[in-house]
């Protein structure tokens, strides 16, 4: 039997403490918080979204950011399983749209109480409000940990204090330290799966558009195209394909980033040229403003109209054929000037890291300190949106916990 610390009791954390502990060991989580699962308890506004119901082959399409070191993780401990683990410890759990998993509940509070539930089961004992300071390596096999309360010793040390975003829940940056000390490169920390600062939105503020395209080229070269919803805000533009679309950009210099919205995706430039001429046909002496609410939300028009120097009040029959193919751009083409990321610290997931050939990616192990292991958002690993990253954080820190 070792003797384990869990340094975090986030998604990570807590699959890591209960991994080890459910093989024997003597495992105590030490946790900055006054509880677990600070961070857990804000993802998927307030519903948690634990993992997607996808094959783990096809989990790995929606990794931004060095897949193939998670393969041997994932398939160990697949979404599949994740959800097992969860039902079977008393979390009913449902599938909506995409995929996503979220607990029949809609409080991430439950999922919270059942990974906390299978950890004590296990015999895992938690400090709550106590922040590691410093790792130390005593021996070849042995470690001191000292928190701002005491210090205490361990065979095994496993890292889980989660990036640098939503800093208020405890994820401050403490394990990259941990991790330089030791000698470990870490990577630049970016943001990810954040909101993207434009020019010019604070008109739209508000609007939700849903089954649209948002297409990113970055220096000529196509970075990303998703489809689904976007926000528009008083910075720019956020939801879900933004989110996802963001991670893509951020090794981006945005300078030279074009974005480009597709208003009608499910027409192509033909069909939609014939449906516009029968929209003006029949409706020749009515201004084009008027006309276009059959196809866009009318605050969206004049950003339209804006774009191709067309005025909302210009009758439908004095409408140019050059005009008329401007529009049919815009429409298929509008424009967005990105200007910046959202800082790291709003952002859902921190991109960058520790450099995955650091560690070892079927046990989370330090390549260069055997004994000592690092999960979840400090890898320099991360995904879209759907509840890949909580996967990600479960597969990782079932995987460190297993090795002990």
């Amino acid at each position: 039997m070792k003797k384990v610390i869990v340094i975090g009791a986030g998604a990570s954390g807590l699959m890591a403490a209960y991994a080890a502990a459910a093989r024997g060991n003597d495992v105590l989580v030490l946790e900055r918080n006054e509880k677990a699962g600070k961070k857990i308890y804000i993802t998927g506004k307030g519903r948690c979204n634990v993992t997607n119901d996808l094959p783990a082959e096809d989990f790995f399409q929606n990794v931004v950011h060095n897949a193939k070191f998670l393969r041997s993780c994932i398939y160990a401990f697949p979404p599949e399983r994740t959800m097992r683990f969860l039902e079977e410890g008393g979390l009913p759990l449902k599938v909506e749209r995409g995929g996503r998993v979220f607990p029949a509940s809609d409080k991430a509070s439950d999922v919270t109480k059942c990974l906390e539930r299978y950890c004590r089961n296990a015999g895992v004992t938690f400090a709550f409000s106590e922040q590691v300071k410093k790792i130390e390596l005593l021996q070849s096999t042995m470690f001191g940990i000292i928190t701002d309360k005491r210090r205490v010793e361990a065979d095994a040390v496993i890292v889980c204090t989660g990036g640098i975003s939503y800093p208020a829940t405890g994820s401050t940056g403490d394990g990259y330290v941990f991790a330089r000390g030791f000698g470990l490169r870490v990577g630049k920390l970016r943001p990810a799966l954040c909101g993207i600062v434009c020019d010019g939105c604070e008109p739209l503020q508000g609007l939700s558009l849903k089954n649209v395209r948002l297409s990113a080229q970055c220096g000529g070269r196509k970075v990303g195209s998703l489809f689904g919803e976007m926000l528009f805000t008083h910075f720019g533009v956020s939801g879900p394909i933004v989110l996802s679309l963001s991670s893509l950009l951020n090794d981006c210099d945005l300078s030279s980033v074009l974005l480009s919205l597709d208003l009608k995706p499910a027409l192509d430039e033909e069909t939609l040229d014939r449906r516009l001429l029968r929209e003006f046909d029949a409706a020749k002496n009515k201004q084009v403003g008027h006309v276009l609410e059959t196809l866009l939300p009318k605050r969206m028009i004049r950003p339209v109209l804006a774009q191709v120097a067309v005025a909302e009040t210009l009758p439908v029959h004095s409408v140019s054929k050059v005009q008329r193919a401007a529009l049919l751009r815009a429409l298929k083409d509008f424009r967005l000037t990105p200007r910046a990321l959202r800082p790291v610290e709003e952002a859902i997931v921190t991109a960058g890291g520790i450099d995955v050939k650091e560690i070892d990616p079927k046990t989370m192990q330090c390549k260069k300190v055997p004994g000592l292991y690092f999960c979840g958002e400090l890898l320099d690993v991360d995904a879209f949106t759907g509840g890949f990253n909580l996967q990600i954080a479960f597969a990782t820190g079932f995987a460190a916990g297993n090795a002990v």
